[in-house]
């Protein structure tokens, strides 16, 4: 039985950072990506991925199968300036590669993004996802993400214009675990 394992993740040594580059590039590859069609090169991505831990606003969460990380999804904080919208976060970046699928990893990434911004005391989890990633969207409205909109021209992939789904999540009204009211 495989051994899977999810964890928030605030540092990535060496080897994990070669995992989470390598899974991305393979879910570019069958166009679960996360924004780009071909997979960049290798620098850019590990840019990316360095980049991501030193934003205050974003979570990284990552899913390992056997010990190699096999895919990802990240919590996005509000910008402190947007009081308005201060009470919905968003999962975003979703990706689990190709070869660690049917594992249960994606729902497990969704789960935990969800529970970090329930603790966090967020309101309402945000995400969006092309309309031809049909097993996303069977996860996300399973879980209970609600779709409430469509944009006809949400990406071009090789020239193609693809819809995309906007979804949104009520967490309920919560209290954040330091006690301040959300």
């Amino acid at each position: 039985m495989a051994h899977i394992a999810i964890e928030r993740v605030d540092a990535l040594k060496n080897g994990d950072l070669h995992d989470l580059c390598d899974a991305a590039d393979e879910a570019i590859k069958v166009g679960g990506g996360f924004g780009w069609v071909d997979p960049p090169s290798r620098d850019v991505m590990e840019r990316y991925w360095k980049g991501v831990l030193v934003v205050p606003e974003r979570i990284l969460f990552v899913a390992r199968l056997d010990g190699v990380i096999a895919g990802s999804a990240q919590l996005v904080k509000p910008p402190r300036n947007n009081e308005a919208q201060g009470h919905a976060a968003s999962l975003t970046t979703a990706f689990v590669a190709p070869w660690a699928r049917s594992h249960g990893l994606a729902r497990r990434l969704t789960q935990a993004v969800e529970e970090e911004a329930r603790a966090a005391g967020f309101r309402v989890l945000n995400l969006d996802v092309r309309a031809t990633q049909a097993a996303a969207i069977t996860l996300y409205e399973t879980l209970g993400f609600k779709r409430w909109g469509t944009h006809p021209f949400y990406a071009l992939v090789k020239g193609d214009r693809i819809a995309g789904h906007f979804y949104s999540k009520d967490l309920g009204p919560t209290t954040p675990q330091d006690g301040t009211p959300p």
